[in-house]
């Protein structure tokens, strides 16, 4: 009786076919897992809510008006959540060097580039804004007044015209870190609405189901 291999008819007994010469096959390295993990899609949330109410309520304006009684609220929230902003980004960057990610989608090279620079626009940002506000409160000669009466004093020598250019490299970095973040919104709902290849879904929760090319 002739032994069937099985191989030979494109796994049919359960086995996968075997490739056939001269064609490349690539197997995704996390193919089973097409979302990123809870701990990511936490830390990418969370940025991205306080930064939203960071921004909301930041007191902006004149130092006069920054430092006003009647800004303290808003101050010390403000200045709470880009703390906390900072401690988020430096915790992210450390579990992105550690965590398994999906594989990214094929798409144009320009097109990984450009998102490439813009994500690391973002993490730039996002450490620059709380060290630039942190700096420029300081040189100032004003304490950190965070949420709970809890003040930090200066840290380094004043210098009052320096201090103010902080100030407002601060407040561009804000507007730009708005922008940016816009950018990567609709390049998110784009690659979801038109390339339907699941970059935005891989960054929601399971119950989102995937809606990828063909599907």
């Amino acid at each position: 009786m002739t032994q069937v291999n099985p191989r030979a008819r494109g796994g049919r007994l359960g086995f996968p076919p075997e490739p056939r010469a001269g064609i490349l096959c690539r197997t995704p390295v996390n193919e089973d897992s097409p979302r990123y993990g809870a701990i990511a899609q936490s830390f990418h949330w969370l940025t991205a809510v306080i930064v939203l109410v960071a921004f909301v309520y930041g007191p902006g304006g004149s130092e006069t008006r920054v430092y006003s009684s009647m800004r303290d609220f808003d101050r010390q929230l403000h200045e709470t959540l880009g703390l906390t902003v900072f401690v988020l980004v430096i915790a992210r960057l450390a579990w992105r060097a550690i965590d398994n990610r999906p594989d990214p989608p094929a798409i144009p090279r320009w097109m990984d580039a450009t998102s490439t620079l813009v994500q690391g626009l973002l993490y730039v940002l996002l450490v620059a804004l709380p060290m630039t506000a942190v700096t420029g409160a300081w040189l100032e000669a004003h304490p950190l007044t965070l949420l709970g009466g809890i003040e930090i004093a200066p840290r380094i020598p004043r210098d009052h015209d320096l201090g103010a250019r902080f100030a407002s490299v601060h407040g561009w970095l804000g507007d730009a870190v708005m922008w940016l973040a816009g950018v990567h919104a609709v390049a998110a709902i784009f690659h979801h609405v038109v390339l339907r290849d699941g970059v935005l879904a891989s960054m929601l929760p399971p119950w989102i189901p995937l809606r990828r090319r063909g599907t």
